[in-house]
C-alpha cells in the first residue's frame, strides 16, 4: 500500500468517498461542484487506489470505491505538514495561532482540555 499524499483534486474526491461511504466514479463526478471530464474522476480514483487511499469492489459493471484509510489519517498528515512547514516545527505556534486567529467555542475548549488530560494520563501510565 502506498503512502503518498493526496493532490487537491484527489482530496476533493476523497471527501466525497468519506462522506458517502461508497461511490462510483460517475456518482463522484456528478457530486463535484464543477464540471469534470468523464474519465478524470476514474483516473483520480485509480491513482488514489495506487496510493492506498481507496479500494474498490465490482458490482455488475460498476466499480464501487470506498475509503481504505480514515479521514483522521489525512487530517493528521496535514497537521504534521502544517506544523513542520508553517510553524517551524512548533506545535505551540499552531495552538497559539488557532487561539489568536480563530478562537474556540466553549464546547471545543472543554473537549480539547479533556483530550490533553487523557494524553497526559496515558503518558504518565506508560512512562
Amino acid at each position: 500500500m502506498g503512502s503518498a499524499d493526496l493532490s487537491a483534486a484527489e482530496r476533493e474526491v476523497m471527501e466525497l468517498v468519506w462522506d458517502r461511504g461508497e461511490v462510483t466514479a460517475r456518482e463522484a463526478r456528478d457530486a463535484l461542484p464543477r464540471e469534470v471530464a468523464r474519465n478524470t474522476v476514474r483516473t483520480l480514483l485509480e491513482r488514489m487506489e495506487e496510493k492506498g487511499w481507496v479500494m474498490h469492489r465490482i458490482v455488475g459493471r460498476a466499480y464501487l470505491y470506498r475509503a481504505a484509510r480514515p479521514r483522521e489519517e489525512s487530517i493528521g498528515r496535514k497537521v504534521r505538514e502544517l506544523v513542520d512547514t508553517v510553524c517551524g516545527g512548533s506545535p505551540e505556534s499552531l495552538v497559539a495561532a488557532l487561539l489568536d486567529y480563530r478562537g474556540l467555542r466553549p464546547g471545543e475548549l472543554q473537549r480539547i482540555r479533556k483530550m490533553l488530560d487523557e494524553t497526559r494520563a496515558g503518558r504518565l501510565k506508560q512512562g
